[in-house]
């Protein structure tokens, strides 16, 4: 009988011993997010065509710089748009002064970095895709150089957002991005606020194909990036859950069936971009956060693991489209449908940074 339990023991030993060791995955811990920001597109759907004062600018938006408690809602603010021929001519009409909208001031600027929240311009937007076009054609390194002044004048980064899904220039877009770096050389510690140069992708890999290959491959590599990082932009209606990962998680794997490829994105190298305002209702995203999609996302955004570009796991953060009023119609975020209650209570729950830290590089 003790030989017969010997041997049984020693059976089940050796089964022990030949199951194999659990396979080691790039998943790590999750990563909070670092980017939690806005796209701020003023009172006349994204023009700031006028000079605003500082309190009735603060009256419509100071749910973004008091969550309820004193602390900000976001970590960083995208004041949207710039037109990209009147930022080359330096335009001075009814809604510019020197090629930047009349109601993107040091003032407005400033009312956003004293309190931690750092503030980029984004140039272009939808309705400014022929104008990139333009722009990119007749002085692309002219164009760097106005958005680098800019930039340099006001404190502040610069986010690129040309949308053009057919035949981009992406040889000017090069020569943009050269022309910038020469007077904004990248930062990996984000201390220079001028030198924060990022680009907006689509939701997926399937929209902007070329913009986004031309991005992943070369601008927004972890050894040599040239970009800070990109912006995986909002679909055209808010997704659900499942489908805001959908899309993410197109960057991270790449499209390798395309002809030519799109390689895989690093997740630190983008963040997933969530609407906050709507034409017809309040969202959850802006009102309650335990009911909106950066809760219901914010597994897999802090643990997305990378499929063979970066070693870290977890997307930089989200972007919420867009504060104040971006379209004519809809209801917006101005008094009363602020988002001290989405925004705000996620900034809480996820322990958003303010200042901005340095960002993770791989």
């Amino acid at each position: 009988m003790r030989q017969r339990i010997l041997g049984v023991l020693i059976l089940l030993l050796g089964l022990v011993m030949s199951v194999p060791a659990p396979v080691a995955t790039a998943s790590a811990a999750a990563t909070g997010p670092q980017v939690y920001g806005a796209w701020h597109c003023s009172d006349d759907a994204c023009i700031w065509g006028r000079v605003r004062t500082l309190a009735e600018f603060d009256s419509m938006n100071h749910w973004l710089i008091d969550r309820g408690d004193g602390r900000p809602s976001v970590n960083l603010v995208v004041l949207s748009f710039v037109e990209p021929q009147k930022l080359l001519h330096r335009t001075n009409d009814a809604t510019t002064v020197d090629g930047i909208p009349r109601g993107i001031t040091p003032e407005i600027v400033q009312y956003f970095t004293s309190r931690g929240i750092r503030v980029m311009l984004s140039i272009g937007g939808i309705t400014y895709t022929d104008a990139w076009d333009a722009a990119l054609t007749e002085n692309a390194t002219q164009l760097g150089l106005n958005a680098a002044e800019a930039a340099t004048r006001l404190g502040v980064g610069i986010e690129i957002d040309y949308e053009q899904n057919t035949n981009p220039n992406l040889t000017g877009l090069q020569a943009f991005i050269d022309a910038y770096r020469s007077r904004h050389a990248y930062d990996a510690s984000g201390t220079d606020r001028t030198a924060r140069l990022t680009i907006d992708t689509a939701a997926g890999d399937r929209w902007l194909i070329g913009i986004n290959r031309k991005a992943t491959a070369d601008w927004l590599r972890t050894d040599v990036p040239a970009l800070d990082y990109a912006n995986a932009m909002v679909p055209a209606r808010q997704p659900s859950a499942g489908g805001a990962i959908a899309n993410w998680q197109e960057h991270i794997d790449g499209k390798s069936t395309y002809s030519p490829p799109v390689p895989p994105l690093a997740p630190a190298k983008f963040t997933g971009g969530l609407y906050i305002s709507d034409q017809s209702k309040s969202l959850p995203e802006c009102t309650s956060f335990a009911s909106s999609l950066q809760k219901s996302t914010g597994s897999f955004t802090q643990s997305a693991a990378p499929k063979g570009a970066g070693t870290t796991a977890g997307l930089l953060g989200y972007m919420f489209w867009a504060a104040e009023k971006p379209s004519t119609r809809g209801t917006g975020t101005q008094p009363p449908n602020t988002c001290e209650g989405g925004v705000g209570a996620g900034a809480t729950a996820y322990s958003i940074p303010l200042p901005m830290p340095p960002l993770r590089q791989n």
